[in-house]
């Protein structure tokens, strides 16, 4: 579970949007999650936070690498960007961006894993990462979706020394991730899952916790975005729906199925 503002090493700690079009996303998620926009001024250079109330739960920012498309981003927690940048590299994957400095906040990276997926990693200094998660309306799982989910794994773990749990589900066998340490499950926060149709892409993709995600598709598609998976129950799970904004970037939403009594 993300548990912000603790975050081990390779949780998810930081999640923004790369957009063509800042007012047009702002107004999207706006409407959607009822969330705020902090613009941070010019010296950010159009970046600014996603809030409820106050707290950050993402970001929004300008598309900055040559050819990008609009995408969520997920960053995973490091205790050196350097390293982790390195780590990939011998690993097999590409450093779009060395590491640097972002003020006083912390130090990144972007990276493209061996199959194509882009993610970034983060190291703390004033910013540890997102205020709150696994709330309603913020940031809850983190998916890869991938044509080699093993190769992928293997990845990971020599970055972050991830665990897995494989799980069989309807059509397919989901690898559960967690963290180095802690019990296994109360220190998952994502999963890597199969392509399941031809020609799909390699990448990460968020989940959103929501407590209503029919709502939350009649919203999508009043603001102009696009329901890619109308919501559907989903066993031991809970109830989902997958989307798309108006400038194409993908993401998801869950409702969880309460845990089982204990």
């Amino acid at each position: 579970m993300i548990n912000p503002p603790v975050f081990p090493p390779g949780t998810p700690n930081w999640i923004d949007l790369g957009s063509p079009d800042i007012p047009a996303s702002t107004a999207f998620y706006t409407a959607v999650f009822d969330w705020s926009f902090q613009d941070l001024g010019p010296e950010a250079g159009g970046y600014g936070f996603f809030q409820i109330d106050g707290k950050t739960v993402a970001a929004l920012g300008p598309l900055t690498e040559e050819g990008a498309s609009s995408a969520w981003t997920i960053y995973f927690a490091t205790p050196s960007a350097d390293d982790t940048a390195k780590s990939a590299e011998q690993a097999g994957g590409t450093v779009r961006v060395p590491a640097f400095d972002v003020f006083d906040a912390g130090r990144m990276a972007c990276l493209t894993d061996p199959h194509g997926a882009q993610f970034a990693t983060w190291q703390a200094g004033t910013t540890t990462g997102v205020d709150i998660a696994c709330q309603p309306n913020t940031f809850l799982w983190a998916e890869l979706h991938t044509s080699d989910p093993e190769g992928a794994f293997a990845f990971y773990r020599t970055l972050y020394k991830w665990r897995e749990q494989v799980m069989e589900v309807p059509g397919m066998a989901y690898r559960v991730v967690s963290t180095a340490e802690g019990d296994i499950e109360d220190a998952s926060f994502g999963g890597l899952a199969p392509h399941m149709e031809e020609g799909e892409p390699n990448r990460w993709v968020p989940y959103f916790m929501v407590e209503d995600p029919d709502d939350i598709s009649v919203r999508v598609a009043a603001a102009g975005g696009t329901v890619k998976m109308a919501a559907a129950d989903m066993p031991d799970v809970g109830r989902m729906a997958w989307y798309a904004d108006p400038t194409g970037a993908e993401f998801a939403v869950l409702r969880p199925e309460p845990p089982a009594p204990r």
